[in-house]
């Protein structure tokens, strides 16, 4: 009896904490909230979604309204009416090729600002910071005016006339977009991170700069690389002013230019429009439910020492 009375002593207590848990206002609140701000978020998504599967007539008689048939053959319809597969794989294309540059370069030049020590650094490591603040916007004609008299591309001669340049090619589309003052940032912050005893030992073994970027501070700058990749393709992939400005040809345009097409003058598919959609959304997807952690860890990194 004694037993079961301590026991019941322990227990008790217990449960009753967890029941007072359960029923915090507070946290019903919290809980609440985050339940608001996931309908929030997901609502455009399952609207977008429920439009591509009805038929015209029901998209503005139903509204919200499931269905009464499900018309999944919109997506074939999407793909065949406009030259979607296409643009799909020049962005797919593009957005590979940029994020792998942004790879490459941001981190040999944040492997620069964070380790090596030379004249002027901290001056040239601040006037890429500056460059965050100067919105695309104001960089668009400059580089476009850049870009068109490029010497000796798109029929150019040595002085950048007569032709178009890099417009309306893959060059256009990629060779601009190298450059990456956040992931230079991104990866700086990263590499300041990093114990240099292993850089000091590698030194001592007779390795050079690049060796120990490439066999020491590359090895363990995998979540740091993988944020960055995936920051670069997201951003390039859902890229639409710069190839509209740039293209020309059907064959050279991208999937958010292309779903412009969609919207004829006077009348919009929206059927067509939202099934194609869905489809751009699907590689953004992919990589947001495979490599969610390293979006969270990527903000994080941003905050660490100067």
């Amino acid at each position: 009896m004694a037993g079961a009375e301590i026991a019941r002593a322990y227990i008790l207590p217990t449960a009753r904490v967890v029941s007072r848990r359960r029923l915090d206002p507070g946290r019903v609140a919290y809980y609440a909230f985050l339940s608001l701000l996931a309908v929030i978020f997901v609502f455009p998504f399952a609207w977008a979604f429920l439009t591509s599967v009805k038929s015209d007539q029901e998209i503005f008689r139903e509204g919200l309204a499931l269905p009464s048939v499900w018309r999944f053959d919109n997506y074939p319809r999407a793909i065949q009416s406009y030259n979607l597969v296409r643009y799909f794989l020049n962005s797919l294309l593009v957005s590979v090729i940029v994020a792998a540059a942004h790879l490459i370069l941001a981190s040999t030049a944040g492997y620069a600002f964070a380790r090596l020590h030379f004249r002027g650094r901290d001056a040239l490591f601040a006037l890429v910071l500056a460059t965050l603040m100067v919105p695309s916007q104001a960089t668009l004609v400059p580089l476009f005016i850049l870009v068109k008299h490029w010497p000796l591309l798109g029929d150019n001669d040595i002085l950048g006339q007569g032709g178009f340049g890099m417009l309306d090619s893959y060059w256009v589309l990629t060779v601009p977009m190298f450059a990456t003052a956040y992931g230079t940032f991104l990866l700086r912050q990263f590499f300041l991170g990093l114990p240099g005893e292993l850089e000091d030992a590698a030194r001592i073994d007779g390795s050079s700069e690049f060796g120990i970027y490439w066999r020491i501070v590359v090895p363990l700058s995998g979540p740091a690389m993988a944020t960055l990749g995936m920051f670069s393709f997201q951003n390039i992939w859902n890229d639409f002013v710069w190839p509209l400005v740039t293209t020309r040809s059907d064959l050279m345009k991208t999937i958010q230019v292309g779903l412009a097409q969609f919207r004829r003058e006077g009348t919009t598919d929206w059927t067509l429009l939202m099934a194609g959609t869905m489809i751009a959304t699907i590689p953004i997807l992919v990589v947001f439910i495979f490599g969610q952690r390293f979006f969270t860890r990527g903000i994080a990194l941003t905050g660490l020492k100067g």
